[in-house]
């Protein structure tokens, strides 16, 4: 295929509208604890441990890093929508900060979508990263519909093994690996993500235990390649970071910090670290690996290099518009291609029952879900 031939156009029948759907982030300092008040609103949180976090957004000027990087993920998927001929709105929701879900359905309803198909800014499963974000888009639209306005909104599979997420992070290990100073080339690669409670990561997925698996899963794939462009073996660990419950709550562990520092005392002198579960440099990346884990390091004389996340990477943005234009066929009843590198396999299209269960509020409506059902509407708004 000629690399610089127009694509074909994509066909995203029925959806009206996409949506890229995010966590969001303080866009100031006066933003930052109304912003962790949001996120942690029902969980009994000590303020004390807040005004703690908040140090970790203070110390970047009170900003996120992650509403920008939406921002240019947006430009980047509008670009490659154009490209296929899709001319469909693309619209941003958070579910923490503005823009907020409720707001960004209801001005796109307003402009005439009725059915919405939404990207998650999350590749794994989780009730933080999937089941959190689908209870927010039932309450959104049993919001709008109660305002009189119909919208219904389906989501992309997990995206943690496609093709363009895989050769995303691969490229960039790569790259870390080569910016090594000379004899460094045995260096541990260390895959990070964020830490979850014992219990969320035992009722992740369907069957439980699907976090830590799936990233295991990605991690020994991109391992795997990079070891054959360097024409050796890596050997590589899955970490863990910003842990945020209480010390009597297990969390998955080894932390990044106590992980290097055992390598350390194992011999190693250099690490490439990957921040594999994560899609941009959020907060967890600035501070957690950018400056707590890389003080670590110079504290022990270690050589580390941080691996780029996936942002706006070519291959992964085509992979996100590859993953909608799967969807679509999905919802018209086809049986499209659905490619997945490694053993885990294709991610569900739409959600089982009882998937990463909400152990606090079990029966909380959760929509892109196989028992989800989409509220009846009376009647529309007039010129809606």
């Amino acid at each position: 295929m000629d690399p610089d031939a127009t694509p074909s156009p994509a066909d995203l029948r029925p959806y009206d509208a996409l949506l890229l759907l995010s966590f969001g982030g303080p866009e100031g300092p006066d933003d930052v604890m109304p912003f962790l008040e949001n996120v942690t609103r029902g969980r009994g949180i000590p303020r004390e441990r807040l005004e703690a976090v908040a140090e970790h957004y203070l110390h970047f000027g009170g900003r996120s890093p992650i509403n920008d990087q939406n921002r240019a993920l947006l430009a980047a998927l509008r670009a490659e929508l154009d490209a296929r001929g899709v001319d469909l709105p693309l619209v941003w929701g958070n579910r923490n900060w503005e823009p907020y879900l409720t707001d960004t359905l209801r001005e796109a309803h307003d402009g005439g979508a009725r059915r919405v198909l939404a990207v998650v800014t999350s590749a794994y499963s989780s009730y933080s990263g999937c089941r959190q974000y689908r209870e927010d888009i039932a309450a959104s639209v049993l919001a709008l519909a109660a305002e009189g306005r119909a919208v219904a909104v389906d989501k992309v599979r997990h995206y943690f093994n496609v093709p363009g997420f895989v050769a995303a992070n691969t490229d960039a290990v790569e790259s870390a690996y080569r910016s090594l100073p000379e004899g460094h080339d045995d260096a541990r690669l260390v895959f990070v993500t964020h830490s979850v409670p014992d219990a969320m990561e035992d009722a992740s997925g369907p069957d439980g235990g699907a976090y830590s698996a799936q990233h295991r899963d990605v991690c020994a794939s991109v391992a795997g390649a990079v070891g054959e462009r360097l024409g050796r073996e890596v050997a590589w660990d899955l970490v863990y970071c910003s842990r945020s419950g209480p010390p009597t709550q297990p969390w998955l562990e080894p932390d990044v910090n106590d992980h290097l520092r055992a390598l350390h005392e194992g011999g190693a002198r250099a690490v490439v670290v990957s921040p594999i579960g994560f899609v941009s440099d959020h907060m967890e990346v600035k501070f957690d690996i950018d400056t707590e884990a890389q003080e670590t390091a110079d504290e022990l004389g270690l050589v580390m290099a941080r691996a780029a996340t996936v942002g706006t990477a070519p291959a992964f943005v085509r992979g996100l518009v590859d993953l909608l234009v799967e969807r679509a066929a999905v919802a018209r009843g086809e049986d499209p291609q659905r490619p997945a590198v490694g053993p885990w396999g294709p991610s569900h299209s739409v959600c089982p029952v009882g998937c990463c269960a909400n152990l606090r509020t079990p029966d909380r409506p959760a929509a892109c879900g196989e028992d989800w059902q989409q509220p009846a509407v009376a009647g529309e708004r007039a010129g809606a």
